[in-house]
């Protein structure tokens, strides 16, 4: 292998581990091995999904689903809370997706809506 080609190889491998995917059946970044997703996971799936933050849902709702899957079967006794796991997969776009914040309102209002 000449030096030009392991320049290219090194480089293709590089760009493969920047990636921050996750490792099933653990649930941890490939890449810095925190429970994925991780931060860096969480900021470059809220920019793919920005037009599209449904599909973001969607997408890690699926996610919870296999990573409860994969969990309960390697170690039932350490899958998480549920409440842990939804707010893992599922809390925090919620918390960082405009188009998903629900205002609240009283009582009051909605019956003068309707009025």
């Amino acid at each position: 292998m000449t030096g030009q080609q392991r320049r290219l190889s090194v480089n293709r491998l590089a760009s493969a581990e920047v990636e921050h995917l996750p490792m099933r059946p653990l649930w941890r970044c490939r890449r810095c091995g925190q429970p994925w997703p991780c931060g860096a996971a969480k900021l470059a799936l809220l920019a793919e999904y920005r037009e599209v933050p449904v599909s973001l849902f969607l997408y890690l709702g699926g996610c919870l689903h296999d990573a409860i899957d994969d969990l309960h079967r390697l170690n039932p006794s350490v899958t998480g809370s549920v409440a842990d796991m939804f707010d893992r997969f599922l809390g925090w776009p919620a918390r960082h997706t405009h188009a998903y914040r629900v205002g609240t309102t009283t009582a009051v209002s909605i019956e003068e809506a309707t009025s």
